[in-house]
This record gives C-alpha cells, structure tokens and sequence, in this order.
C-alpha cells in the first residue's frame, strides 16, 4: 500500500484565469465574460465576479447571456494565451518549491514536502502565496493535504483548508462525490442512489459500486486517501539557446569576429540539432573592452541549423561593426526558435530550397524580410480574390494553384470597351485603340460570392471569352448579361 503521510501536496486553483488575464492589463467593474465560438454558437468561457453574480454561467450561449445581463461586456477568448499565462504561474510558483505541475487547464500542483519550513510553516506560505495573488489581480483558491487528490478536492470545495497530516479521511468525509475529479455522469449516478458525499461512499461496499460504474471510481477514491500513488509531473524548463566566447585578448578585424562566430554556431547548432529546432532570429551581442556592447540581429527567411550557411548570412551584419580598442566577448542567442524535425530529403530539391531561403535572406537584410513577397493560392474563383501576396520569409508555398481556365498574366480594374453587341464583338475600340478579333474563346461564366460584399461584382455574373487580335493583344474580356456591356480586366502574355 502506498503510505503518503510523508507528503504534502499544495493544490492552486485558478477559477477565472483567461478573465483575469485580461482585465489585469484593462480592468473593468461591469460583467465581463470571455466568448469561445462552439461550432455555430458563441458561448461564454469565462467570467468575471461581476458576470457571475448576475446568473450567468460558463457554457451559456452569448445571446441568452444578453438576455439576462443586457450590460455584459464581451472579449474573444485566446486559449493559447491561456495556456501560455499558466505556464507563467508555473514557473513563479518554482519560488516556493522546485516540483510544480500543472493540474488541468486552470490549476496547479506543488509537492511542498521539506519546503515549507523556509516561509515559516505551511499556514504562513499558504497566505503569503495567496496574498501574492490577490495583488496581482489573480484569483486563486487553495488547498493543501497528503494526496494529491484530497488537496484538488480541498481547493475546490473547501477552498484556504489544510488538511493534517494523515487526517485526510476526516477532511473528505463531507466533501460532496465530485471532489472526487469524477466525470459528471457518475456524479448524477451516486446522487441517485444516495450518495451524495464522500463519507457515503467510503461506507458503501466497494464490489457493487465498481460493477456499476467501472473501476475508474474506486482508482479516484483511493487516490484521494493515499492508498493508489498518483504522480507529479514537472514541466521541464525550455532549453536555451544561447552560448558565449570570452577572448583573453581584445578583437578587431572582421575575419577575427566572423571566426568567434563560427565557433558559437558550433555550439548553439549543436543544441538545436538535438531538440529538432531551427532559428529563425538570432541575436549576436560584441562586448567591448571599454564595457560599450553592440548588437547584430540576424532574421532568417526559414529555421535554420547549419552553422555554416548562418555563418555567411552573418557577414553583412558585421560590417558596420566599430570595434573601438577591441572586442572581448561575443554573446549568440536564438531569440525566435520554430520546429525543424528531420525528415527524409532529396538532395536536388533541398539544394534548391536552402539556397532560394538563403537568398530571401539576403535580400531582406537589405530591404527587410516583410518586403520580399510571394503570391499564395486562396480558395476564390473570383478573380481578383484568387490569390494573396505575403512575405515570402513567413508563408509556405504549400498550396496547389487551381485554374481550370487560363487566367490572364496581368490584372486590372474592368475597362469598358466601345461594343454594344451581346456576342463577342468583331470589331471594337479600347483605350482609344481600334482592334480586330481574330480569334475568340468561351465563354466562362462565373457567378459572384454571395458571402462577400464586393462592389465590383454587384451588378450579378459576368461570361468571360479570350479574345486575340489581330493588332498582337491577348484580352480577357467580359460580358454582363443583366446589364449589357463589354469590359476588359486583363492581358495576357
């Protein structure tokens, strides 16, 4: 039997912590409620106190949360930033014990065994953690026993309670069934038949209740009085990419810096290989003897870790470089890492990628990476909505371009043209030009996108021909049958 009288486990949780989150950097006193989109709904995610004590409930769907409190005040819910937010407690709670997990998407979980004595006794860690809190515009609810279980039981429904040691089966009896972390439908099911708390359980024979709702029951009693182990994972701290050269004697020349570079990369690439990772924005601090510091940031068009072609990047950077009386320290750090997991390459095509990434890079150590643009494929048949322009450095050009149709090289605005015939015009004046059709093909018609409020398509669909002439143009020209005329928006090559 597992005896866990010599622990003792904190439990904090969090009730409102994607509100706070947010009303700490803009706090407001009227009801204020997170929204999550569920599938066509929009439901409420969190909630202040405020929003709490009119009715309102997490899972409620906004318009009947609107109904009841007409003044709610609402904000997008960001799950990332939550999740980012909690491992930000995480790491602050390290301060009072090393061993500190996270419980769920709102808590966490300390194993303060030999720890407390450093904060005068569990009581005086417990307020001075709680105090610290409150400051921060956190709320928190605490509870502090033997088992991990009993102190998750505790933070929930008795919050601020410490449990003796040993007298966890005494500070559970009363305790209602869910304190348990028991799925809502056994809690429906004990409720039915009577038991309603902790106690109840403990003195009802165990084989039944297992026969009925499985062994997962009996596993969270047990766990909660210490007779089941129940472990506490840490987080691991992330790595850090970072690595630094102290010189016993001062720098200057630019082939002598771009050497200590060479050797950091070694190591920091290093470390990147081993955790799949690539930098994507590298940080290079020069130190000189008269404690002046100067930086160089290197951005990167795609994550890398090969130490010899960031090397290359870095030589323009340094060129600018005054190195005074002498350089006697270099500092590297990868300020922005992204995953960059091995995978099975050609060597023609990964040729081709690393150089065309290499020479985005270039280009945007010039003129900035945001500058150096590509085309991506969007899913509109529209046209001038078929495709998006985004940097080239932070857009992969994953999609497959679509074009059941030939789509002219150049677009413009629709141009009208001097024709008032429902078919293709022969003959037909445009931009002050008098053209010959040669040769003409379509139509293809294309309907506008109802969803979209796009006022060039307002006047219903259009058929489209191409149409070649006999003065060297490639038009791409429109008819709109709802409303007769011809227009041109677009060449082609």
């Amino acid at each position: 039997m597992f005896d866990g009288r010599a622990r003792r486990i904190l439990s904090l949780w969090f009730p409102r912590l994607a509100s706070d989150r947010v009303l700490r950097a803009r706090p407001i006193e009227a009801p204020f409620a997170l929204v999550l989109r569920e599938g066509n709904t929009d439901r409420l995610h969190c909630l202040n106190a405020a929003a709490e004590a009119q009715g309102l409930g997490r899972g409620m769907a906004l318009s009947e949360a609107r109904a009841f409190c007409p003044d709610l005040q609402t904000a997008p819910a960001d799950p990332a930033r939550e999740t980012q937010f909690l491992e930000t407690l995480r790491r602050w709670a390290t301060r009072y014990c090393p061993w500190v997990g996270l419980d769920g998407e709102d808590g966490l979980v300390l194993d303060i065994t030999g720890s407390d004595h450093l904060w005068g006794g569990e009581e005086a860690m417990m307020a001075e953690m709680a105090a610290r809190l409150e400051r921060a515009g956190i709320a928190a609810r605490l509870g502090l026993a033997d088992t991990r279980g009993a102190a998750w039981a505790l933070a929930h429904f008795a919050p601020g309670r410490a449990a003796a040691p040993g007298a966890r089966l005494s500070a559970l009896a009363k305790l209602p069934v869910a304190a348990l972390r028991l799925p809502h439908e056994t809690v429906t099911g004990l409720q039915r038949l009577g038991l309603r708390e902790i106690g109840d359980l403990i003195r009802t024979p165990r084989a039944p209740l297992a026969r009925r709702f499985g062994a997962g029951l009996m596993a969270r009693l047990d766990q909660a009085l210490g007779d089941l182990p129940e472990q506490i994972s840490p987080e691991p701290d992330p790595p850090h990419y970072g690595t630094r050269l102290t010189l016993p004697e001062p720098i200057g020349q630019q082939a002598d810096v771009m050497a200590g570079i060479e050797r950091l990369l070694a190591r920091l690439c290093a470390k990147l290989r081993e955790n799949e990772a690539g930098a994507r924005v590298l940080s290079l601090t020069l130190r000189r003897v008269d404690q002046a510091s100067q930086q160089v940031e290197l951005r990167l068009a795609a994550p890398l870790s090969d130490p010899a072609r960031i090397a290359a990047l870095f030589a323009r950077g340094i060129e600018d470089i005054d190195a005074g009386f002498g350089i006697d320290q270099l500092r590297l750090a990868a300020t922005q890492v992204e995953p960059l997991p091995a995978r099975q390459i050609g060597a023609i095509a990964t040729e081709r990628r690393d150089r065309l990434g290499d020479l985005i890079t270039r280009i945007g150590l010039r003129i900035g990476l945001d500058n150096v643009q590509r085309y991506l494929p969007a899913d509109s048949h529209i046209p001038e909505r078929s495709f998006l322009i985004a940097p080239a450095a932070f857009a992969d050009p994953e999609g497959h371009w679509h074009q059941p149709h030939p789509r002219p090289l150049r677009l413009f605005p629709p141009e009208p043209v001097d024709a008032d015939t429902p078919d293709p015009p022969r003959r037909f004046r445009w931009r002050r030009q008098s053209l010959t059709a040669e040769r003409i093909e379509g139509p293809e018609r294309l309907l506008p996108e109802w969803w979209f409020d796009d006022p060039n398509w307002r006047g219903g669909m259009r058929d489209y021909w191409r149409v070649e002439t006999g003065q060297g143009w490639r038009l791409w020209m429109f008819h709109t049958p709802q409303d007769p005329g011809w227009y041109v928006e677009g060449v082609f090559a």
